[in-house]
């Protein structure tokens, strides 16, 4: 998915049910539970996902 494509979809009017700042290991598990409980969910990273995670 291209960048542009990305925050096109970020960007459109929703609402959102979760917002998780942070991709780490953490800030993806939630996102990613939330998301296979049928939550609508914004992960927001200012990097490369899990970066400097083990």
């Amino acid at each position: 998915m291209k960048r542009a494509d990305i925050l096109k979809a970020a960007t459109r009017p929703q609402t959102w049910d979760m917002l998780v700042i942070g991709g780490g290991a953490s800030g993806l598990g939630t996102a990613v539970e939330a998301a296979t409980r049928g939550y609508s969910v914004l992960l927001l990273e200012s990097h490369d996902y899990a970066k400097g995670t083990s």
